[in-house]
Formats: structure tokens, sequence, C-alpha cells
């Protein structure tokens, strides 16, 4: 439970969760309470309703001034690099994941702060972890360096959990998809960029098979689970910083057949690429009985409402002249 007094932190607030995070914080806590930051500029609507802090989360000074600064207790750790612009850099990936996350941990250890929530993904899992309903508890043997870090940031969650009582957080997020932020270098942003696509053009290429099958969950529900669990009763935890946790599984080709219910005109091409093996070392769908043992989690959007409620709000920037996309 987040007290009056407390001040949150999130880093990587101009990212695709932190984007939405931010403002859904603020409406909760109120504006003054939520610290934005990140290493780039933000939007101006971002920037301008409450405090914002130019960070640089593999720098550990500027993280402990930033938390002694506006005495923060609170900390949404969303900074990182996905997992295609991640194989393009390996070292860059390792340097902001990783050590990111021991600047933040240690310097949340240090200075007393009392909740830390850092997101992990699906890409921890490889080709030899079950991809049908993948367990809780499984083999984690990624074969991407965001599925790497994202498996060493899990353990160092739960070692700071055992060894320090820092109280860590964290969910396996599947592909996440909404109408705000564009796509960000993620292997399944083609669940973005397509509800763009068909909306402005008609037609969309798209760098995954047709039926290639992955985990997806709309932006609301992804937002739900983060203060979802941020506010579970820490007692009733068995898992900390690696809950599964869903909404739907879909293929590519599935999704376009849900847009063409209400674009008939639409038309998908299919031109794999790199990203191809990167979805196909990841599960088809997802066990997230943990999560709704331990944290009574449940989803509130399937293939059909999401689809609708994205073209909808799409097709609504578009009339109104502000539909953004490259």
């Amino acid at each position: 439970m987040i007290l009056e007094s407390e001040t949150i932190l999130v880093t990587g607030a101009s990212g695709q969760i932190g984007s939405e995070l931010v403002p859904t914080l603020r409406r909760i806590y109120g504006e003054a309470r939520v610290v934005a930051s990140d290493i780039v500029q933000p939007e101006s609507s971002l920037k301008d309703s409450g405090p914002f802090e130019k960070l640089d989360v593999t720098n550990r000074q500027e993280i402990t001034e930033t938390i002694q600064k506006y005495q923060v207790k609170i900390v949404y750790h969303l900074a990182a690099i996905l997992s295609a612009t991640g194989e393009k850099n390996p070292q860059k990936a390792w340097e902001v994941n990783i050590n990111g996350l021991y600047n933040i941990l240690e310097a949340s250890r240090e200075l007393g702060v009392k909740q830390v929530f850092c997101p992990s993904s699906i890409a921890v899992f490889g080709p030899v972890t079950p991809r049908i309903n993948t367990p809780q508890d499984t083999i984690l043997c990624p074969t991407t360096i965001y599925g790497v870090t994202k498996v060493a940031g899990e353990h160092l969650g739960d070692y700071y959990v055992r060894k320090y009582g820092l109280d860590v957080r964290g969910c396996r997020f599947p592909g996440i998809i909404s109408h705000e932020a564009l796509p960000g270098g993620g292997t399944t942003d083609y669940a973005v960029a397509i509800f763009y696509e068909a909306i402005l053009r008609k037609k969309y290429t798209c760098f995954l098979k047709p039926e290639t099958r992955l985990p997806m969950m709309y932006m609301p529900d992804c937002l739900k689970s983060i203060i979802q669990l941020m506010g579970a009763d820490f007692s009733r935890l068995k898992h900390h910083s690696n809950f599964n946790v869903t909404a739907m599984s879909f293929s590519a080709a599935e999704l376009a057949a849900e847009i063409k219910k209400h674009l008939p005109e639409f038309q998908v091409e299919y031109q794999p690429d790199f990203r191809q093996s990167i979805a196909d070392s990841w599960p088809e769908s997802i066990d997230d009985s943990a999560a709704k043992e331990e944290w009574g989690w449940q989803p509130d959007y399937d293939l059909a409402r999401m689809t609708e409620d994205m073209l909808r709000v799409l097709q609504e920037k578009k009339n109104q002249g502000k539909l953004m996309y490259p």
C-alpha cells in the first residue's frame, strides 16, 4: 500500500509502458508525487503534468541524487533495451538492462526505498521451454540478450528480497498493445504497427509468419496488472520478480482476420525477417495461475474487445488529425 506521503519514481517514463503508467499513477496518487524520468526528453504532456528528471539509469550517482531529492519510496523501473533492438547492440542491452537494474536496487537498498517494480518478459523462455501453456516455474533458457538480461534481472530481484528484505516485484509481460506509444523495438511490435497501417494505409507487411502465435496483452490490462501487483499483500506472495501474466494468444493471421471484420478492405502480406527466429523461441500461450492465486490477477480484454477499441481510438485520432505514425 502506497502511503499519502510517499513519492514514486518512474524510470523509462517515455517508453511504451511508462508513457501511460505515469499519467495513470498521477491520477491515482497526485501529479506532484509521481516523478517521471528518462534519458530522453518526454512528450510535453508527460513533462508538464508533474515533475520530470533527466536520468541515465547506468549512472548510479544520478539515481542516488534523484531518490534523495524527492525522498522516493516507490520505484517503477521501466528503463530497458527491448528484444529486437538488443540483438543489434547486445553490449548496450546488458549495460542498461543489468547494470541499470543493479544501480536501482543498490540505491534503493542504501536509501530506504520501500518497493521496486521491474518488469520481466516472456523473453526469459526459450526453445526448450514448453511453448503451450508455459508454466510459472519452468526452464529459462533464452536465445536473445534481452531474454538473458531478464532472466538475470528476475534472479537479482529475488536475491534482494531474500538477502536484504527489499520488496521487489515484477511481471513477465507478453506483447503489449497500445494506441498511445508507437512501436519501440520489440518482436511483438507487429501487433501494434498493424493497427496503424490498417487505419492509415489499409495494408501491412508483417515481419512474422501468419501462423506465428504469441501471448499478448492490451495496455489497460498491463497497467491494471502493475498496480494490482504493487498493491498486493506481500505475505501472500510466493513469487516476487517473475509472475507470468497474460490476457490472450493469437497468430498474426488471426489478428489480421479480426481487423478485417471492421475493415474488410485491409490486406496483409508476410515477409518474415530476423525477428521470426526470436518469436519462434517464445511461448504460444502462458499459464498465469500463480498470479491469479497469489494476487487475484484477471484480464479484462480479449482479442475481439481489444481490436474494436484499438481501431476506434486510432480512427478518432485520425479524424482529429492527431494520429502520428512514421
